[in-house]
């Protein structure tokens, strides 16, 4: 694993998108960056802080349950999911993308992986497009923040 700092980063939710369709075994890691994960590979239980065997990420895989919906309305979905971690984890936390072996899942489901390898960092202005596109959308989808204040 070089230099993380250099990794490029993804500017729009249509070339997220793009990189996501056709392809599997990609995720998104909200975090301080790889530079800081990849060391101990590990993430934390925050209730239990028991070490987990492998990184919580979240799949950005389309489901065959997603049928015939756009794909980019998919990946908005799942960067809209955690895009609270920045304001109640730490103000630095960035998403990244990553590709991996799953290797468990965690306390919540999530995905634990392994095998690392950084992709790329996502810019902020894709999770502000991935925003609107989720709060457009019809019916009521809250991010995954327990404290209900999004």
């Amino acid at each position: 694993m070089g230099e993380t700092a250099d990794l490029p980063t993804v500017t729009s939710l249509d070339e997220l998108t793009r990189l996501v369709t056709g392809r599997r075994g990609l995720y998104v890691r909200w975090s301080l960056g790889p530079a800081r994960d990849l060391p101990r590979a590990s993430s934390k239980d925050d209730l239990t802080g028991l070490r987990l065997p492998g990184l919580s990420a979240s799949s950005l895989d389309v489901e065959d349950w997603w049928g015939e919906r756009p794909a980019r309305v998919w990946v908005a979905r799942r960067l809209y999911d955690y895009c609270h971690l920045p304001r109640i984890k730490d103000a630095r936390t960035r998403p990244w993308l990553l590709r991996g072996r799953e290797a468990a899942r965690g306390p919540d489901n999530e995905p634990l992986v392994r095998d690392v390898r950084p992709l790329g960092w996502v810019a902020d202005s894709v999770i502000a497009e991935a925003c609107n596109i989720v709060t457009e959308q019809p019916g009521h989808w809250g991010t995954l923040d327990r404290d209900g204040t999004t």
